[in-house]
């Protein structure tokens, strides 16, 4: 009976063992409800802004929606220069991803359209280059000119030329809100099309350690919330945060937010199968309880419906970015050496530009950074974004890597259109009828432009998405109500 008794309790104490560890590696491991609790409350006003969910899903699902997917699909947004091989910064990589669903494919650079057209595009002139004494040419072309009495010595030492080099890679990252490594000797060009953003299978407590970095270690926090394990800054908690710090949290949280829709609507439902018709990398396909799992306020301490509404959030201030720079992108050549579709790209995207400047409720960027703070304020708000765009080279998992670093430098690519101060100043456009003076301060480089659009694709995809998955929960919630009715 002791025996008995003994193995009882040893038994109890193992299952609660494994519940603890598994609420820390897992945050949400119970099960799902069956309702449509998700999208009670998605509905009405934002916040931090004049729109409101309903206007967005009409004004994406048939107006954007459409736009968008077919503008990345040509060939100057498809392939994105990355490094992918970067160490980790902030501690030690020890955690790579084994599975087939994480690996990529690259692409040769010769396998690029357009390669040798536009490579060396956007690379300057190094300012130092300009005083070596092989740059200089000879002044004594004039008959009336002494060279010797009229010698300008613009040679620069060596040590001299590696701190202009400095000071010219700190006045560029004043305006860089992420890292750009596409000039790394290993930056690789990946062909968007073959890697599609999807379910992988990484998680566990390296991916966990991830978001949990970011959200503890680089977001603005009003203070810790009361639950274990649970790294998110409550709603309930926002409005003791500064405008600024709600902006860089709910930009974040959104993005998070559309990361696990995309995991959630492209999910592996099933492995290779053997036959004829069935699919070669086996069946994706929406995951409704992988949804609610991730979603449900009673998974999430009721947080769930308020990220879906941050994903709307991200989605106006990535759009209101598009709509500043639009002078200045529909000016971009868009360049891939076949002349038809880089007409088409140029077309597409003043198409797609000129319904974005009809929205009636853009997001407001000249409400924030005006306090006595401001400039310290911008600062920290930069340097924690940058702190992000680095935690990306920590990711375990390729595939996850990728889409990590290019939705998060699409992301920065924004926050330096609305906050750098190169495009203020500026009137409105006049639907792209503005001249740029200087447009070469304002280049954005290429992987920035292929960032920035492909990112608004995901954060477009995200919001139709939630269409199919409301969709999905009226038809199983009807499905059960039929079920009970037929009981006995």
């Amino acid at each position: 009976m002791d025996r008995k008794n003994l193995c009882v309790v040893f038994i109890i104490f193992a299952v609660a063992i494994v519940q603890a560890v598994g609420f820390d590696t897992e945050l949400f491991e119970t099960i799902p409800c069956d309702s449509n609790a998700c999208f009670d409350s998605l509905h009405g006003a934002l916040g931090d802004c004049s729109c409101n969910v309903d206007t967005i899903d009409y004004f994406n699902n048939v107006k954007i929606f459409p736009r968008i997917q077919s503008l990345v699909s040509k060939d100057y947004f498809r392939f994105y220069k990355v490094n992918l091989k970067k160490d980790c910064p902030f501690w030690a990589d020890d955690s790579r991803c084994a599975m087939k669903y994480c690996h990529i494919k690259t692409c040769s650079k010769e396998s690029v359209p357009g390669f040798d057209g536009y490579e060396n595009e956007y690379l300057e002139e190094s300012p130092v280059l300009k005083y070596t004494q092989g740059a200089q040419s000879p002044c004594n072309g004039d008959s009336d000119h002494d060279p010797d009495l009229g010698y300008l010595n613009l040679t620069i030492s060596a040590a001299s030329q590696f701190e202009i080099a400095k000071w010219k890679a700190y006045d560029d990252s004043l305006d860089n809100f992420c890292q750009c490594d596409d000039k790394d000797a290993e930056a690789e060009y990946v062909d968007l099309s073959l890697n599609p953003e999807r379910y992988t299978g990484y998680k566990g407590p390296s991916a966990h350690r991830i978001w949990r970095s970011i959200y503890q270690e680089n977001c603005f926090r009003p203070k810790s919330n009361p639950y274990e394990s649970f790294p998110y800054v409550l709603s309930s908690d926002l409005g003791n945060m500064c405008l600024e710090e709600r902006v860089f949290y709910r930009a974040v949280s959104g993005l998070h937010a559309s990361i696990n829709i995309h995991l959630c609507s492209k999910y592996l439902l099933s492995e290779k199968k053997l036959g004829f018709a069935a699919p070669p990398d086996g069946e994706w396909g929406p995951n409704l309880e992988e949804f609610q799992r991730r979603f449900d306020p009673s998974q999430t301490h009721g947080e769930g419906p308020n990220w879906l509404k941050n994903l709307y959030f991200v989605y106006l201030l990535e759009m209101r970015a598009l709509a500043k720079a639009g002078p200045y992108l529909e000016r971009e050549d868009y360049f891939t050496g076949n002349p038809v579709e880089d007409e088409e790209t140029r077309g597409a995207i003043r198409n797609m530009l000129g319904v974005i400047y009809s929205f009636p409720d853009h997001f407001n960027e000249s409400l924030m950074f005006n306090g006595s703070q401001a400039a310290r304020l911008k600062a920290d708000f930069r340097q924690h974004f940058l702190n992000i765009s680095r935690i990306m080279d920590c990711v375990g998992c390729d595939k996850c890597k990728l889409w990590g670093k290019l939705q998060t430098q699409g992301l920065g690519t924004a926050l330096k259109i609305l906050f750098s101060g190169r495009w203020d100043g500026e009137n409105e456009p006049e639907r792209g009828t503005l001249t740029l003076r200087h447009k070469s301060q304002k280049r954005l480089q290429r992987t920035e432009i292929v960032a920035l659009f492909n990112a608004f694709a995901r954060l477009s995809n995200s919001i139709r998405e939630l269409e199919n998955f409301r969709i999905m929960l009226r038809s199983h919630d009807a499905k059960m109500t039929i079920e009970y009715i037929r009981r006995p």
